[in-house]
């Protein structure tokens, strides 16, 4: 049977990996995760509840497109508590996680054969979600100077349809600040160019807060999810600030590609919310295991580190060490029994020498898989 161009996308390199790790525990082994970009914390003790009461009287079916007025009423007011942004809840549209915030945005913003332009490193479903839309991804390579960041210079002669940028970001970490985010906002607004704020990792800050988009301009799609800070990446539920006059179009194409989002999830998303204490405790594992990588993977001999000022990674240039980052990860894997995700993921023509540290999971995890570093590089 034939097939379309628009489905020939690069396989997702982490998924990969951890598929190897799961056979090598299924052989027996026991691996260290530090591949997956997920909290090995559940959803809040709270949330779960709140579920399993909604379960003995709801029916759970459709919700509207946009989602629960509930839940976006209570999304609209986590940008006044967290940011001092007064949001109209009519812009907050919930989503089937990030994934379903990106095909509402590219499929509203663009048309097919425009030009995107992505950071790289950065997040790889940006660039093959794109291609699966028939839209182009232009690939900004971001600089060490610039916190492996975009900044306008990058802009310059591409002319850019949209521009997407996350921060703190994945694989880095790196965050921008008001000033470098409004620079970039400004020159988006010069040329016409759509701007794309990716935010999934807001919450997870260590020593300064980040900025929204949404505190600069309400000319954005803003993204996030309930995945990272709210500890629900199985749930499938995220969300998505759009501009007053997108809304209508937006909820035209959420009927039609996704009906709405699962209505379980967002139960559960709208009382996570209110679960600070929990959530609050998980930020204080992020933040030891974050110091604990700092101080051993240096020690371990992975010492070229992008400056991590949120999410729950480090991103580590080893092209001393490896132009094939894909099979490093892989004899890491085989002879430490540590998951770590190669940079191919994230930079496709400077990622064979890098590779991904996640420490998301517990603290004990973090430790051990620190010391099987230590010894696998000889240090230990």
């Amino acid at each position: 049977m034939r097939s379309s161009r628009r489905g020939a996308v690069d396989a997702f390199i982490v998924m990969d990996v951890m598929e190897a790790a799961r056979q090598a525990e299924d052989a027996g082994r026991h691996i260290i995760h530090m591949e997956v970009g997920q909290p090995g914390t559940p959803a809040p003790e709270g949330a779960r509840a709140a579920l399993a009461s909604a379960l003995q009287t709801d029916p759970l079916g459709y919700t509207v497109a946009l989602g629960l007025p509930a839940l976006r009423a209570r999304i609209a007011r986590l940008y006044g508590d967290w940011y001092d942004v007064d949001l109209d809840p009519a812009r907050v549209v919930v989503t089937p996680g990030s994934s379903g915030a990106f095909i509402l945005a590219f499929t509203a913003l663009f048309d097919a054969g425009d030009r995107v332009g992505i950071g790289a490193p950065g997040y790889p479903s940006y660039r093959q979600i794109l291609k699966a839309l028939d839209l182009e991804p232009v690939i900004l390579e971001t600089r060490d100077e610039n916190r492996l960041q975009p900044v306008p210079g990058d802009l310059a002669g591409q002319d850019l349809a949209g521009l997407m940028v996350a921060s703190p970001a994945n694989p880095t970490g790196t965050m921008l600040g008001r000033d470098a985010l409004g620079a970039l906002i400004g020159a988006c607004a010069e040329t016409g160019t759509a701007f794309i704020s990716d935010e999934i990792y807001h919450g997870i800050e260590y020593e300064a807060k980040a900025v929204s988009a949404l505190e600069i301009t309400n000319d954005a799609y803003v993204i996030n999810s309930f995945s990272k800070y709210f500890s629900m990446t199985g749930w499938r539920v995220g969300w998505m600030v759009v501009p007053p006059d997108h809304v209508r179009q937006v909820e035209r194409l959420a009927q039609n590609l996704f009906i709405c989002p699962p209505h379980a999830a967002q139960v559960v998303a709208l009382a996570a919310m209110d679960c600070t204490d929990e959530l609050q405790a998980n930020m204080a594992v992020y933040a030891k295991n974050r110091q604990l990588m700092l101080d051993g993977l240096p020690k371990a001999g992975f010492d070229r580190i992008a400056p991590p000022d949120g999410a729950f990674y480090v991103y580590v240039d080893v092209s001393h060490l490896t132009d094939d980052s894909r099979a490093f990860a892989r004899c890491i894997l085989d002879e430490a029994g540590v998951a770590v995700t190669p940079g191919l993921d994230f930079d496709e023509a400077r990622g064979g020498g890098t590779l991904r540290f996640s420490y998301a999971r517990s603290t004990a995890d973090i430790e051990e898989g620190l010391a099987r570093l230590a010894r696998f590089m000889g240090r230990g």
